[in-house]
């Protein structure tokens, strides 16, 4: 009984990892998105700035 439910959780937990990663896996330049505020654009065009950033502006 023991090993019938290891089994069947290990078969969820990587059919999940692999459900999550289809979209990585297959496409042509396939990458995580960057999720560090500093370097990402889409906050950057937003004037959103990562708290480093805004204290030593603060600092200055």
């Amino acid at each position: 009984m023991t090993i019938t439910v290891f089994l069947l959780t290990l078969a969820i937990v990587a059919a999940a990892a692999l459900l999550l990663s289809v979209n990585i896996l297959f496409r042509k330049n396939g990458k995580f998105p960057e999720t560090h505020i500093g370097r990402n654009k889409e906050m950057a065009d937003r004037g959103i700035t990562c708290a480093s950033t805004q204290d030593r502006e603060a600092r200055k």
